[in-house]
C-alpha cells in the first residue's frame, strides 16, 4: 500500500474519523483507524491530490461500541491496500506535519508517514482484529445540513448531563411527513425545535433517541451546505454528508412529550429586546454565587424589567424595557445558567416570555411564535435583596 495527499486533506479526513475513536478501550484494535486505499474513482467531494492516471479513493474508517465514521478523500494511488493503524497517533503526526504533499506507505511491519524532509514510523495492528464498521441504516430522507446543526444545538443545551438517566441525556429525533421534531429536556428546562426536511416515501415517520453529545458532534462535523441523509432503523442512526458517513447506537426510552407541558392556560406575557436581555443577564450573573437565582420583575405600568441577583452587600441589578400584558406586576426568577443557554439559542431581535408566576413553567420563543423554536424553563421562588 503506498499513495500520495496534500497534508491538509489527510489531516481534515484522520481528524473526523478519529472522533468516535474511545479514550480507553480494552480492546486494542478499537483505538485504531482503517485506512483503505483504491485506485480509481473518486473522492466524495474531499480535495486530495487525486488527479492524473494514479488518481484514486482514500477511505478512512474508525469505531467503538457506540457509534462508527467514514470519509472519503481523494488521494493519488500509487499501490493500493489496507492499514490497520493506532488513530490518534497517526492524528498527532497530520498535526505537526509540514504543509505539501505527504507519502504514506507500508512497509513490513510499519507504516511510513513522511513530506517535506520529515518522516514517521507506525507500527501496524492486525487486521484480522478489527470488526466490520456497521452498515449504513434505511435512508430516510435528507435535510439542509446548516439547518439541522443550528436544531440540533438549539435543543442540545437542555439535554441532561447524568449518565445514570440515560434517556435525558438524548435528543429526541421525532420525523412525520415533512417535519422534522428535535427534542431535549433534564427535567428543569425543555427545548423543541422543528424544521422542515425531504422525506424519501409520502408520511415518512419515526420517533427515536440519540445521545445528544454525539448528535451535537456529528451535526457540527457534517459541514454547513448542502443536504444531509437520515437513515434510521431499530437500533441505530446514520447521517451521510459529502463523502462522510456516520452512525450511531440509538437510546433505549423515550422522552416525556411536550404537548401537554407547553400549553399554557392564560398565561402573563412580555415582549423584550433579546440582545439586551442576553447582556443583561451576563452582567447581573457575576454576583449570583453558585446556581442562585437571576430574579426578574416586570411591570405593566412602566413597561420594565429589572433584573436583580446577589444577596446581602454582594448584588446587581439591570433596568430594561419590556412590554407586559396578562398581569400588573410579576416577578419570576430563574437559574442564571439556564436562563443564559435558552437565550443564547434564540436569534430574532426580541423574544416573548409567557409566564405563569414564580415557581412555575416560563416559555421563551421569538416573538412572532411561529411554534418552531420554543424553550421552557421552570422559574424559582426567590427571595433577594
Amino acid at each position: 500500500m503506498e499513495f500520495r495527499i496534500e497534508r491538509g486533506a489527510l489531516a481534515e479526513a484522520v481528524a473526523w474519523a478519529a472522533r468516535v475513536l474511545p479514550v480507553r478501550s480494552p480492546v486494542p484494535v478499537l483505538g485504531g483507524l482503517l485506512l483503505d486505499m483504491e485506485k480509481g474513482g473518486r473522492g466524495g467531494g474531499r480535495d486530495g491530490t487525486g488527479v492524473g492516471t494514479g488518481a484514486g479513493r482514500l477511505r478512512i474508517s474508525g469505531l467503538d461500541y457506540e457509534a462508527s465514521a467514514r470519509i472519503d478523500v481523494a488521494a493519488e494511488a500509487l499501490s493500493p491496500g489496507k492499514v490497520l493503524v493506532m488513530g490518534r497517533r497517526l492524528l498527532d503526526i497530520c498535526k505537526v506535519l509540514p504543509d505539501g504533499p505527504v507519502e504514506c506507505a507500508v512497509e513490513g511491519s510499519r507504516f511510513t508517514v513522511s513530506g517535506d524532509g520529515a518522516r514517521f514510523g507506525l507500527s501496524v495492528l492486525p487486521l484480522d482484529d478489527y470488526p466490520a464498521l456497521p452498515p449504513l441504516p434505511q435512508v430516510r430522507g435528507a435535510v439542509d445540513a446548516e439547518l439541522f446543526a443550528s436544531a440540533v444545538a438549539d435543543v442540545a443545551v437542555a439535554a441532561g448531563r447524568d449518565d445514570t438517566l440515560p434517556a435525558l441525556t438524548g435528543i429526541r429525533l421525532g420525523l412525520d411527513g415533512d417535519t422534522m421534531t428535535l427534542a431535549a429536556t433534564d427535567r428543569y428546562r425543555f427545548a423543541v425545535r422543528t424544521v422542515s426536511w425531504k422525506a424519501t416515501a409520502p408520511g415518512e415517520r419515526a420517533d427515536v433517541l440519540v445521545s445528544a453529545r454525539r448528535l451535537t458532534e456529528i451535526a457540527r462535523s457534517l459541514g454547513r451546505s448542502g443536504l444531509v441523509s437520515v437513515a434510521l432503523d431499530a437500533g441505530s442512526a446514520g447521517f451521510e454528508h459529502a463523502g462522510m458517513r456516520t452512525t450511531v447506537r440509538l437510546l433505549e426510552g423515550r422522552l416525556p412529550r411536550h404537548e401537554k407541558l407547553f400549553a399554557m392556560e392564560d398565561p402573563a406575557e412580555a415582549v423584550v429586546d433579546r440582545a439586551r436581555l442576553t447582556e443583561a443577564v451576563k452582567r447581573v450573573s457575576v454576583v449570583a454565587d453558585g446556581d442562585s437565582p437571576v430574579q426578574m420583575t416586570f411591570s405593566r405600568a412602566e413597561a420594565s424589567v429589572t433584573l436583580r441577583a446577589g444577596y446581602e452587600d454582594d448584588v446587581a441589578s439591570q433596568w430594561l424595557p419590556a412590554a407586559l400584558e396578562g398581569a400588573e406586576e410579576l416577578t419570576v426568577a430563574f437559574n442564571p445558567g439556564y436562563l443564559a443557554d435558552a437565550l443564547a439559542t434564540f436569534t430574532g431581535p426580541s423574544l416573548r416570555l409567557r409566564l405563569m408566576g414564580a415557581g412555575q413553567r416560563a416559555m421563551i420563543t421569538d416573538e412572532a411564535d411561529t411554534g418552531s423554536h420554543r424553550h421552557l424553563l421552570m422559574s424559582v421562588r426567590a427571595q433577594l435583596a
